[in-house]
């Protein structure tokens, strides 16, 4: 086999691997500063800001204290009596790690009834081509992002079994003609 067809071979095994992986090594992220440039105030329309803005599985928001509640009517009522989880670091920087909706309220009661919260629906990875290289500007900073969910789904990891076995055996046949 030539050293052409050699390197061919292990091109295919580098993007089999990458693949199985689950495109770890390319996972697309936004991070979400809450309120933008005024950040989490209570001045501020968190309702509004929030509106423009799409939050998918992989993203993550940054804002003060906060506590996670549990239900719309907990949210709605600004009832903090029993959180998921107090977010109280001034600054924190929490994970959308699964599709669906998530409250979110000031840990000021009072600032919680003034509008200080937010609730968002976090939707599925969107993939809008492999290995290409996006980038998306907001008013509070640009992201360099590459397409790659961080949780492959089931036609995804069924493809990147079949190339890994393909790539396998590629290898095999380089190494038993060698």
């Amino acid at each position: 086999m030539g050293e052409v067809q050699k390197m061919v071979v292990l091109g295919v095994v580098m993007v089999a691997i990458t693949m199985s992986l689950g495109g770890k090594w390319a996972e697309a992220q936004v991070h979400h500063v809450v309120g933008g440039d005024r950040g989490w105030d209570a001045s501020h329309d968190i309702a509004t800001w929030a509106s423009g803005k799409t939050f998918r599985v992989g993203d993550q928001i940054s804002h003060g204290s906060v506590a996670e509640l549990r239900s719309k009517e907990e949210y709605e009522a600004c009832d903090l009596s029993n959180p998921i989880k107090m977010y109280t670091d001034g600054l924190d920087t929490i994970s959308l790690e699964a599709e669906g909706l998530r409250y979110f309220a000031s840990s000021n009661s009072e600032h919680c009834k003034k509008g200080l919260k937010l609730h968002v629906e976090v939707l599925p990875y969107q993939i809008t081509g492999p290995g290409i290289l996006q980038v998306t500007a907001s008013e509070e900073h640009q992201t360099a992002l590459a397409d790659g969910p961080s949780t492959p789904s089931a036609s995804a990891q069924s493809t990147a079994s079949t190339l890994l076995i393909f790539a396998a055996g590629l290898l095999c046949i380089l190494l038993t003609n060698h």
